[in-house]
């Protein structure tokens, strides 16, 4: 399963010079000061049940890293305690070849931070000059070809400093589950979707994700065992569905079956250790189960923490990780395509598929906003709000995400799940849409996470940023 909780080294630095006296140019005074109270700050403010830190403490002089040797240390302690990304802090000038040693034996995300130098002594001494050696700690790090995030110089009690440190932790996050993916292939794609056709080698190769695939007759298998066992989470989920949806008259005898179904997905998220499955959905599961219909399964999956994507759709599959990533497990990534315009707005369109959003992204008034079953199948329009609308795909081994980002607008009801959104030129996203490599299928999130999409491509130099 996806892991959102991140841990992060603190490692302040110093300069490796001589201990001038206090009050002259680049002290240890001032550096250990400033260290001791930015990391203590950082811990007490940040600190959560998903973010946590590892620091110095102990190490070099005063527990700043300011030499080959304090690095070392710094490193095997980061190593030991599995650090998910890695906080650079120059406290004075910093240290630009420890600062380079570490980021690059730790192989994480790395961000960059100058405090504000705001001491100044009255014969016109300064202290620290923590910005001007950011610049050599960043050109180190080119020279390496090692990636990295970099904080504005700014102080650390700023909203710009909250602000960007804790969209590097989502970015952390996201470098975290995409790294080492385990990914269950359930049957094969819809006979007629070419659209979806994706390469298993190339994704190992280019990005280090294993491929576990589960044919249908394990997955008829599986079914079968827990129809006979009849567990009580089967009979919650049935539970569940009969009281927060209104039936139509075809679906009650289906019921059982989509609880069923449930069950048997989770089991095979534990059995194949995976973080997400990509599945095959409208062609083969009715068939092998008598008319049973996934949407809604995946839908209730999906609130559960269970990622699935419809239509055996790999691509999405990713952008769906990648985008509950970014809200640290928070957020609930939907499965919308791109269908129609609307009728009246030409900026606006439909997102929409036939019923796999999760019910706690439902809209709690106005149209749509009741939750029905039709045939097995969700309908409901989902919250408004802003959206991230984004999707990884290729062509000729070529890997690309365009992130968009738009509100939710007022738009006819229609079936299924969906939202409608207003981009500011919705000419421009389907021409870039149709000139590829990207197809109808996105997946949308809210909240604006576009800022970390285009930090977490560093750390993947296979996948580049699309624009508009």
């Amino acid at each position: 399963m996806l892991d959102y909780k991140v841990k992060i080294g603190l490692v302040p630095m110093r300069r490796d010079t001589n201990n001038r006296p206090k009050g002259t140019f680049l002290t240890w005074y001032s550096a250990e000061e400033r260290g001791e109270r930015f990391v203590r700050y950082i811990e007490e403010n940040f600190s959560s049940g998903k973010v946590s830190f590892v620091d110095s403490k102990g190490l070099g002089t005063k527990d700043l890293i300011h030499d080959a040797a304090s690095a070392d240390a710094m490193i095997e302690r980061m190593k030991k305690e599995k650090v998910d990304a890695v906080f650079i802090v120059n406290c004075n000038f910093g240290n630009e070849e420890a600062a380079a040693d570490i980021a690059k034996a730790m192989g994480k995300p790395v961000l960059l931070w100058a405090p504000l130098d705001d001491e100044y002594y009255v014969d016109g001494m300064r202290p620290t000059d923590s910005q001007c050696g950011l610049f050599g700690v960043s050109r180190q790090m080119q020279r390496f070809h090692i990636p990295f995030s970099h904080l504005p110089c700014c102080s650390v009690e700023s909203e710009e400093f909250r602000e960007g440190f804790l969209s590097f932790v989502r970015v952390a996050c996201m470098v975290k589950n995409f790294t080492g993916l385990r990914i269950g292939q359930v049957g094969l794609r819809p006979a007629p979707f070419y659209s979806v056709i994706w390469n298993e080698g190339e994704l190992m190769e280019k990005f280090g994700l294993k491929i576990i695939p589960i044919n249908f007759a394990l997955i008829e298998q599986r079914m079968k065992a827990v129809l006979e066992e009849k567990p009580e989470e089967m009979k919650r989920i049935a539970e569940h569905l009969e009281n927060h949806y209104v039936l139509d008259d075809l679906t009650p005898q289906y019921i059982d079956r989509m609880a069923a179904f449930v069950v048997m997905y989770k089991r095979l998220f534990d059995e194949f250790n995976l973080d997400a499955i990509s599945a095959e959905c409208w062609t083969a599961t009715p068939v092998m189960f008598d008319g049973l219909a996934p949407c809604t399964v995946y839908s209730i999956l999906n609130d559960m923490g269970y990622l699935v994507s419809c239509e055996s759709d790999m691509h999405c599959l990713l952008t769906m990780v990648l985008l509950k990533s970014a809200t640290q497990g928070e957020g609930k990534p939907l499965f919308g395509e791109f269908t129609v315009r609307h009728p009246e707005d030409k900026n606006a369109e439909l997102l929409w598929h036939c019923g796999p959003f999760p019910l706690s992204e439902k809209a709690e008034s106005g149209v749509g906003s009741t939750a029905r079953l039709v045939n097995q199948r969700s309908w409901f329009r989902a919250k408004d709000g802003v959206y991230t609308v984004a999707r990884i795909d290729q062509e000729s081994g070529r890997y690309k995400i365009l992130p968009l980002v738009a509100p939710t607008t007022d738009g006819p009801l229609t079936h299924g799940t969906y939202l409608w959104v207003k981009f500011d030129d919705l000419k421009k996203v389907e021409d870039r849409i149709i000139d590829g490599p990207y197809i109808h299928h996105f997946v949308e999130i809210r909240g604006d996470y576009s800022r970390e999409i285009k930090e977490f491509v560093k750390y993947f130099p296979n996948l580049e940023v699309d624009g508009i």
